[in-house]
């Protein structure tokens, strides 16, 4: 067997494990928070010895990142929201209507992976201050999806001429938060289908025409 193909295979086994480091990671942070959770519990889940961990995120702070990081992108590629395809497929939709229900299509996949680890971070940035210094300081990456996809929602037939791009901006913000779709989906038992379409029909009452 050749250098290289042995090199792909140690590769993969690598990115393997660190995938089910950080599904174990993200699994029991949820459970049962982010302070209750030892480094030791998540490497009996995902089957390696804690020092595999800590030589692979070199601590809890940074494991928390990445299994943040990953839940937003679904997968461990370094592309960014608005460079993903199902984002860049909506913003070349037709009309609002149609970039609208693809954006909240998109983002209900999201939400389904994230929401729920988001609020681990809030609490855990909360009580750990060093939490948030882990992502770089400025304007909310969130509010900056959501502010392209207004701009180029607001230039296209069927939206709204009496609401700009900075509302419709603040629209999607509001609507397409973490913190609403918990509220409905886990705290009230919505179904995820349900969200997507309650959801949906709001922003389309708020930023597209009749």
């Amino acid at each position: 067997m050749s250098s290289v193909n042995k090199g792909g295979k140690r590769a993969e086994k690598a990115r393997q494990t660190r995938l089910r480091m950080l599904q174990a990671a993200g699994e029991l942070f949820v459970e049962r928070g982010y302070g209750a959770t030892p480094l030791q519990d998540i490497a009996d889940r995902a089957g390696v010895a804690v020092q595999t961990i800590y030589f692979t995120f070199r601590n809890k702070r940074n494991l928390l990142k990445e299994v943040v990081d990953t839940a937003i992108a679904g997968d461990d590629e370094p592309i960014a929201t608005m460079d993903r395809q199902w984002f860049r497929e909506a913003l070349g939709a037709e009309t609002a209507e149609a970039q609208l229900r693809a954006h909240v299509a998109g983002t209900r996949l999201i939400m389904e992976r994230v929401a729920a680890i988001t609020e681990v971070l809030r609490i855990a940035a909360a009580t750990e201050p060093e939490v948030t210094e882990l992502w770089p300081q400025g304007p909310d990456p969130r509010y900056t999806v959501q502010a392209a996809a207004a701009e180029a929602l607001v230039a296209k037939p069927g939206s709204r001429a009496d609401v700009p791009a900075e509302q419709a901006a603040d629209v999607l913000f509001g609507l397409l938060s973490p913190e609403l779709y918990l509220l409905v989906v886990r705290d009230r038992g919505w179904k995820p289908e349900q969200w997507e379409q309650w959801v949906f029909e709001l922003l389309r009452a708020q930023l597209c025409g009749s």
